[in-house]
């Protein structure tokens, strides 16, 4: 770009990036993206490499071909290896947490609650297919900020589910946190294994079968009646 094509580019446009081909099995080069549709593009295709080959096999170069850039495009959206893995993590944990929450938002009937909120990990899991496992069976989990992220994927969901739980019982706050713990804990370890086992079970009567299980459990605590001042 010549100087004054810098002068002439309006300042509030998004900043444009353009591509060069390199190996023809590569995605098509050449493409200019503004910088979040980029961003987008580079995480798909570096979610794709980590599912194949682990964190530690996984190369820069590889997922820069995988997404039809090249390498210095994708050092300008990631420093490194870590951080595209962390952003990853970020939108996994995002879209769980939030698939949870609205999974308790949809409804008053506490037993719709139950099911729903187990029902979130079983869609997400069956959704994400083998990218759950960058956020439930990350070969990183000794690395702080990967443990970090993964432990807020728990701790984020079982505290919506312990405010559920403290607000219609009158459970105290550990014991409903405790509780919220506990479900999901248990809604993430059947889920997974039941996408190990191949859906051998439909999802919607694993979720129910489950369900079914934590109700027996959680109904048995005594609904609380606010008293009236």
């Amino acid at each position: 770009m010549s100087p004054r094509d810098r002068q002439a580019r309006d300042p509030q446009e998004p900043l444009k990036e353009t591509v060069v081909t390199a190996t023809p099995d590569a995605k098509p080069r050449g493409t200019r993206l503004p910088r979040l549709a980029r961003r987008r593009q580079l995480l798909s295709a570096a979610q794709e490499v980590f599912v194949e080959n682990g964190y530690h096999a996984a190369a820069m170069d590889e997922i820069a071909e995988r997404a039809g850039v090249s390498k210095p495009v994708l050092y300008q959206h990631f420093p490194g290896k870590l951080e595209l893995y962390l952003a990853l993590l970020d939108l996994h944990v995002d879209d769980m947490v939030g698939r949870c929450k609205e999974a308790l938002a949809a409804t008053t009937d506490n037993k719709q609650r139950v099911q729903a909120a187990i029902g979130a990990f079983f869609d997400f899991i069956s959704s994400q297919g083998e990218a759950f496992r960058l956020v439930f069976e990350s070969d990183l989990r000794n690395v702080a900020p990967v443990r970090q992220r993964m432990e807020r994927s728990l701790r984020e969901s079982a505290d919506a589910i312990a405010q559920v739980i403290q607000e219609d019982t009158g459970c105290s706050s550990d014991e409903a946190h405790l509780l919220g713990v506990g479900l999901v804990g248990m809604a993430e370890v059947s889920a997974r294994y039941w996408l190990t086992a191949h859906g051998s079970i439909p999802k919607e009567a694993a979720t129910q079968l489950m369900a079914r299980l934590a109700w027996r459990g959680i109904s048995g605590f005594p609904r609380h009646t606010p008293e009236m001042s």
